[in-house]
């Protein structure tokens, strides 16, 4: 009898590789920002499971590749972290600069904005994939004017961008307001993806929905 095609492991985490054979994890390290005691604790895992490599990848993840999938659960066990959302209709980890904490070019605390993000939406399901990055300077560093929700620092405030994507299709986000402070960068934050939730067709990314029902309704569905 023919074996069973392998795929994803959405519910372990877990992502095929190219050989067909061996998967991926990725643990939850919000912000790329990992202390030492993580690192080891990842090696050592790595290095039990025989991995074939640890990866950092652009969304700010440590991937362990190369994981036998009967290997899968203890692994998980071994670390005892959260895995990242790394697939499915979600919420993805939030790319977040290191900001006023760490960089000399920053001006707004993009760091703690992107922190409450991922507190607040990471793994949330919603009608496609669902990306955010916080700058903390026009320099734009967390790619956010190719993000769904981008939010770019100045000193009195963030710009926020919505619509952005990098994928097949990419696109530049569209200006929508400023937020004054972190509270009200959360609070549009949670209008945007409440009128997405509710108005958008599956599997539409967030910048398809507003080039669908045109950039003037969604501000006035988001705006209020």
């Amino acid at each position: 009898m023919a074996d069973e095609k392998k795929t994803d492991l959405p519910e372990k985490g877990a992502v095929l590789q190219r050989d067909r054979e061996t998967y991926a994890i990725a643990p939850d390290t919000p912000a790329g920002l990992v202390p030492p005691e993580i690192l080891r604790k990842i090696a050592d895992v790595a290095e039990k499971y025989n991995a074939a490599a640890i990866k950092i990848t652009s969304a700010q993840r440590m991937v362990i590749v190369g994981l036998k999938e009967e290997d899968i659960d203890n692994a998980w066990k071994d670390l005892g972290m959260s895995p990242g959302a790394a697939i499915g209709l979600c919420v993805r980890s939030v790319k977040i600069c290191p900001g006023t904490a760490f960089c000399k070019r920053a001006v707004s605390d993009s760091l703690g904005l992107g922190m409450a993000l991922h507190e607040a939406y990471h793994g949330m399901s919603l009608p496609a994939k669902f990306k955010m990055g916080a700058s903390g300077c026009p320099n734009c560093c967390a790619e956010s004017w190719v993000k769904d929700i981008g939010f770019i620092g100045f000193k009195d405030g963030f710009k926020v961008v919505v619509g952005g994507e990098a994928g097949r299709k990419p696109r530049i986000g569209t200006e929508l307001t400023y937020a004054a402070s972190m509270d009200d960068a959360m609070k549009v934050t949670q209008d945007i993806i409440d009128y997405y939730k509710a108005n958008a067709k599956p599997k539409e990314r967030l910048g398809e929905f507003i080039e669908r029902i045109g950039f003037t309704e969604f501000s006035k569905g988001v705006l209020k």
